[in-house]
């Protein structure tokens, strides 16, 4: 057995795996890497797939829609521009508006075509360059954001 076991893909449940797809190129720009007809992976270790009962062995029943009890995250550069791309998309039910998190990262909250929770979130290096560009000081920004003068610095420079 190797040392550490090697993580690869999330895959969710989806009813329509045509409509699932556009969805998740179309709104995210996500790269197919593989297509198996049921089952798509794309290049960013997301993969969705049809008939996720019957591969798994489960009833039907028991896949459920708008559990709630995860989500799929991303982080955007243009916030405000996603936003209005996604208010321009049809059918998109949200879980939440734009909102900022304690620690000043602006974010929002809807579903996929299936009920799964996406959180899209300003990238972390522009929220540092918000509080910065505002006039705070990088010791400011650190204890606005409640994190070390050298997180700023590592996410900075990521």
């Amino acid at each position: 057995m190797s040392e550490q076991m090697r993580f690869t893909d999330t895959v969710i449940a989806v009813s329509d795996i045509k409509s699932s797809k556009k969805f998740y190129q179309e709104l995210f720009g996500l790269e197919v890497f593989q297509d198996y007809g049921t089952n798509i992976a794309f290049s960013c270790g997301l993969a969705i797939q049809q008939n996720f009962d019957l591969l798994v062995s489960i009833p039907k029943e028991k896949v459920l829609k708008e559990s709630n009890n995860m989500e799929l995250y991303f982080e955007e550069s243009d916030l405000d521009g996603f936003v209005k791309k996604l208010d321009n998309y049809p059918g998109i039910r949200y879980v939440q508006g734009v909102f900022e998190h304690r620690w000043g990262q602006r974010v929002i909250r809807f579903y996929d075509p299936d009920g799964h929770m996406i959180e899209v979130g300003e990238e972390m290096k522009m929220v540092v360059k918000r509080f910065l560009d505002s006039g705070l000081s990088m010791e400011q920004t650190a204890e606005r954001m409640g994190v070390s003068i050298e997180d700023l610095k590592t996410i900075l420079n990521s």
